[in-house]
This record gives C-alpha cells, sequence and structure tokens, in this order.
C-alpha cells in the first residue's frame, strides 16, 4: 500500500483490524524492525502470508509500482491477493489489474466490512482468530 499519512486511517480502521479480527496477523513492512535490506524482508513476508492485501490507492503521483510487483510474486507463489483500492483512484489503476475483482472502497468502515467478508471467503479464520 501507499505509505502515505492519507492511508492511515484505512490501514488503522480498516486493513489492520480486519486481518487482525479474523485470526491473522497483520503485517505493514515500514513498521517491521529490521536490519536487512527492506526488498528482502517485503519479499520474505510475502513468502510466509496465508494472503495478502494489495491496496492500488495512490496520490498525484501516480500507480505504487511496489504493489503491482508484490501481488505479482504473491500470484506466483499461488498466495491469494485480495485487491483493494479507494474509489476516486481507480480509473488510474494499471488496465493488467482490472479484471481482478477489487474491493472499491471510499471510507476505512467500507473497506473494513468488505474486507472481513473477502477474507472469510479466501482464509477463513486464521490461527488467532478469538472464539
Amino acid at each position: 500500500m501507499w505509505f502515505d499519512d492519507a492511508m492511515t486511517t484505512a490501514w488503522r480502521d480498516g486493513i489492520q483490524p480486519t486481518i487482525e479480527d479474523a485470526g491473522y496477523e497483520a503485517r505493514r513492512i515500514d513498521q517491521k524492525e529490521h536490519v536487512n535490506k527492506i526488498d528482502d524482508e517485503i519479499i520474505a513476508e510475502i513468502r510466509r502470508s496465508r494472503f495478502i492485501v494489495a491496496d492500488f490507492t495512490h496520490g498525484d503521483d501516480g500507480p505504487r509500482g511496489g504493489v503491482y510487483y508484490e501481488a505479482g510474486f504473491a500470484h506466483e507463489l499461488g498466495i491469494p491477493v485480495i485487491f483493494t483500492c479507494r474509489k476516486d483512484a481507480l480509473e488510474q489503476v494499471h488496465f493488467d489489474t482490472h479484471q481482478y475483482n477489487h474491493i472499491v472502497w471510499d471510507t476505512p468502515e467500507e473497506l473494513r466490512r468488505r474486507l472481513a467478508t473477502r477474507i472469510a471467503a479466501v482464509g477463513g479464520d486464521g490461527p488467532l482468530r478469538a472464539n
């Protein structure tokens, strides 16, 4: 996802709590302590994932190339990718991903609700799910 202040509430109120409520650990690479190259950490975390959430929202400087790479890498490994994008940025998402079912959202609350349904369909309850 785009690591910009504009996306803080999408992460904090949408993506992170939804993943955790489903019983999985939510990770954002910019919040992980490490001493390695960031690319190596991203690859290692994708390899360990049951699924990834790839948000294609971006600012005025255009689409985030890393998100496309990371989603493609997960696809190659057979790891499910949940595509999301804020509604106002969807028109600029590269046409190669339009065939994938994106969760298009306006608010973090809408993202949370729709993401919960998608995670349940793709991954089911995670090992950390509270009963």
